[in-house]
């Protein structure tokens, strides 16, 4: 994939172009699953043909941009989606669950190697990924190494961070714009709006607001997989989930209540987040092509809503999931005050469907909330305490000890197992 280079930042605000549902490629390795997914070209090329124009990676999550980049240089994508409906997320810094590297050099490096894997002239979005792990200092100097490639050499169009504390990515983000005068483009939290966890909308939407933040992307929203009948993921890594057992034990107790009713926790927890931070991250939220469903027609939110959506990155593995999670999706969309249902060929009473559907999921949430007790809105500590980078060379951050944990921390939740449907589950419809 090629396209020409425009060095400097763009004219247009990423969120005036940035679609509101993204791919989350970190499920393209053996964290959630006990092997590399096998099929990822044909699962790219069925999100395009649904609609889908988004894509998060990482160098971090294993063999992810290679299976990207080889899934997005196909035939059919050639003929089919120019590279300008296209957007490509990616980030630097992170090399191993102790090694980061937030260096020039290393950020060089780093962005050239996505160029390659990804089989791209440019990237749409580059974040420092999972800047809780370096100094500030160390983030600033990747931020701003990132822009000098925008600016002289066009390869990177946008620039942001992710991570997981909210007030580590608040303070930084002030910093950024009061340090710099230019506000970051891009602040991607995970696992901090979910049904465990609101974060992100208490706290972070406001002050990301303040320091000038363009988009604020919510990922994981099942917090790493921990919202899940079945427990948390364990793939070929073994259990590497930093969930305590107290708070696994509410999850527990949560899903417990969910199954009493007839539902499970991880479609609860799905539409709960998608649907609820389409409003809540509305501020933050973006107007690029929705995925509403219209087969082959571009759209903007202006079209179906008449607004920003909140902007949600979904993790899907295999394509009875990226279904399940679309049809969801679009369930929410046909809530909206815009025919969309209709137009998108569906049936029009979806609409009255949908909002009905809100609502008992909002009931179901609100039991889950009584269920997890203190744990609703509990954080795990990122870094763990004791955490050491093996490749600081000014020296670890300063945080007491503890035992070594092993924290993986991808951008995308894993969805759930097959999910039951309306059809067998008659009490409330699964999407």
């Amino acid at each position: 994939m090629t396209n020409s280079l425009t060095p400097g930042k763009p004219a247009a605000l990423l969120s005036s172009v940035l679609p509101p549902l993204i791919f989350g490629s970190a499920t393209f390795n053996n964290l959630y699953n006990k092997s590399v997914p096998s099929d990822t070209v044909d699962l790219v090329k069925e999100a395009l043909e649904l609609g889908v124009r988004a894509f998060d990676t990482s160098p971090y999550y294993g063999p992810s941009e290679e299976l990207l980049g080889a899934a997005l240089d196909t035939e059919f994508v050639h003929q089919n989606v120019p590279r300008e409906d296209l957007f490509i997320l990616t980030k630097v810094g992170r090399i191993a669950s102790d090694e980061f590297d937030y260096s020039p050099s290393w950020v060089r490096t780093s962005v050239a190697r996505s160029l390659e894997r990804l089989r791209t002239s440019y990237l749409d979005v580059v974040y420092c990924h999972d800047v809780e792990f370096v100094s500030e200092d160390a983030a600033m100097e990747a931020v701003q190494e990132l822009r000098r490639i925008r600016d002289q050499e066009g390869t990177i169009k946008y620039v942001g961070i992710s991570g997981y504390p909210v007030d580590v990515l608040c303070k930084l983000a002030k910093r950024v714009l009061a340090e710099t005068g230019e506000p970051l483009d891009v602040v991607m939290s995970y696992a901090n709006f979910t049904l465990q966890n609101t974060r992100l909308a208490t706290q972070g939407v406001k002050e990301l607001r303040d320091a000038g933040v363009d988009v604020v992307p919510n990922a994981s929203v099942l917090g790493m997989g921990l919202l899940r009948k079945d427990g948390v993921p364990v793939g070929a890594q073994g259990d590497w989930h930093p969930s305590s057992p107290g708070l696994r034990a509410a999850i527990k107790r949560a899903s417990d209540f969910c199954d009493r009713h007839g539902e499970k926790l991880e479609v609860i927890a799905i539409r709960y987040a998608l649907e609820s931070w389409i409003t809540l991250g509305e501020s933050v939220g973006s107007s690029g092509d929705p995925a509403s469903g219209i087969p082959w027609t571009p759209e903007t939110n202006m079209q179906v809503g008449g607004r920003k959506f909140g902007v949600s990155v979904m993790g899907v593995s295999k394509s009875s999931e990226l279904r399940k999670t679309l049809q969801v999706w679009r369930s929410i969309l046909d809530g909206l005050e815009s025919g969309l249902a209709r137009r998108a060929g569906r049936w029009e009473r979806d609409h009255e469907w949908s909002l009905n559907r809100r609502h008992a999921v909002q009931i179901l949430a609100d039991g889950v909330f009584e269920f997890l007790e203190e744990f609703h809105n509990y954080t795990w500590p990122s870094p763990p305490v004791g955490f050491i980078n093996k490749l600081d060379k000014h020296g670890s951050l300063a945080v007491p000890q503890q035992p070594e944990i092993d924290l993986l921390t991808p951008a995308a939740s894993p969805p759930p197992d097959d999910i039951q449907t309306a059809q067998e589950v008659m009490t409330i419809p699964s999407r």
